[in-house]
C-alpha cells in the first residue's frame, strides 16, 4: 500500500523529484557528469583513500617549491588521517614547507558567536596542529605566521587575507550531511533564494549550525553526544571556495564500515542534483574540482525495512 508524506519542515531543499532522481543513481553511474572538469571518482579502499588525499596535498606543496612559488591551501579538519600521512611523506622527502600558507575553512563558536580558543581541545586549531603541523619536522614546518584560522575577530576580513596571498591554489574540503561546504550551511540559502550570482559572492561569517550538522559532528567527534557540539561556527563562504584555482573534495562518510553511510544520498544530491543555494556543495558542479568518494559512500541508496 502506498504511503505519502512530505519531508520534515526543517529541511530547506524540498524538491522531491530531484531527490528521487539522484536517489536512483546507481554506483556504476555515479562518476558520470556533464562537466568533465568536475572529476568524480570512487576509491574502494579506505587506506588508499587517505593516502591519495595525502599525496594530493604533498604534490601541490612540492610543485610550488619546484617553481619557487608560495603554496596557498584552504584546508578542512575532516577527514583527518591524511594529515599524519602527509606529514610523514614531507619528513621522509625533507620537503621544506616554509613556502606553505594555510587557511583553515572553519572553527567552532559558542552561542554568542565567539570562536573556540586555539588551546581548547575540541578546536579545529588544536586538531590541525596535533594531526598535521606538529608532526612535520621543525626545520621543515611552515612558519607560524603562515598558518591561519578563522575567528570571530577576523572572519569579516578572512577572505581578504586569502586574496592578499594571491588567492588559494586549492580549496580542500568535504560534504556535510545537509550538503554544507565548510560550515556554510544549507539554510543560509534561504537568504538568497534563487539568486545564485549573489550567493556565489557571499563571504564567510559566523553561522548557526544546521541540525544535521550537529548530529553529524556528534556522531563522529563527540561520541554521539549532541549536547556537547558547539551551536555555531566561523566559516568561509562560497566566494572563497569558488575563488580558489582548484578544488579537491573528499567524502569518507561511512559509519563503522562500508555497509552504512550517512553521506550516501547527499553525495549524489551535491554531485547530480540541481545547482542551487539550498544545497551548498552543488555549486562545485560548475567548477574544476576533484570529487573523491569512498567505496561505501558510493553504494546504492536503498531502504532496509527488515
Amino acid at each position: 500500500m502506498a504511503f505519502r508524506y512530505a519531508m520534515s519542515r526543517f529541511i530547506p531543499f524540498r524538491d522531491e523529484q530531484a531527490c528521487a532522481r539522484v536517489r536512483a543513481i546507481r554506483r556504476a553511474d555515479i562518476t558520470k557528469h556533464a562537466n568533465p572538469d568536475f572529476r568524480i571518482e570512487v576509491i574502494e579502499d579506505r587506506t588508499q583513500f587517505y593516502s591519495r588525499f595525502a599525496i594530493d596535498i604533498v604534490e601541490r606543496i612540492h610543485k610550488a617549491s619546484q617553481e619557487g612559488k608560495k603554496c596557498v591551501l584552504i584546508l578542512p579538519v575532516g577527514p583527518v588521517p591524511q594529515y599524519a600521512i602527509a606529514a610523514e611523506m614531507i619528513n621522509r622527502l625533507s620537503l621544506s614547507c616554509r613556502h606553505l600558507v594555510t587557511f583553515n575553512m572553519d572553527e567552532y563558536a559558542n552561542d554568542q558567536g565567539e570562536t573556540a580558543p586555539a588551546d581548547w581541545p575540541g578546536s579545529f586549531a588544536t586538531s590541525m596542529r596535533q594531526s598535521f603541523f606538529a608532526r612535520i619536522r621543525e626545520d621543515l614546518r611552515p612558519l607560524d605566521e603562515n598558518i591561519h584560522f578563522p575567528t570571530h575577530r577576523n572572519i569579516e576580513t578572512y577572505w581578504k587575507q586569502i586574496e592578499d596571498e594571491g588567492g588559494a591554489d586549492c580549496c580542500y574540503g568535504g560534504i556535510g550531511w545537509c550538503g554544507h561546504i565548510a560550515f556554510w550551511e544549507s539554510h543560509l540559502g534561504l537568504e538568497f533564494g534563487d539568486d545564485l550570482a549573489a550567493y556565489k559572492q557571499a563571504h564567510g561569517r559566523i553561522v548557526e549550525l544546521n541540525p544535521m550538522t550537529i548530529m553529524q559532528n556528534a556522531l563522529h567527534t563527540f561520541s554521539s553526544d549532541w549536547s556537547w557540539v558547539p551551536p555555531q561556527a566561523a566559516s568561509i563562504g562560497p566566494r572563497e571556495i569558488l575563488g580558489a584555482r582548484d578544488r579537491s573534495f573528499w567524502l569518507d562518510g561511512e559509519c563503522g564500515g562500508p555497509t552504512m553511510s550517512w553521506q550516501r544520498f547527499i553525495a549524489r544530491l551535491v554531485a547530480h542534483g540541481p545547482v542551487n543555494t539550498l544545497v551548498p556543495g552543488s555549486i562545485l558542479q560548475e567548477t574544476n574540482c576533484g570529487y573523491h568518494i569512498l567505496g561505501g559512500v558510493a553504494q546504492d541508496v536503498t531502504i532496509d525495512f527488515s
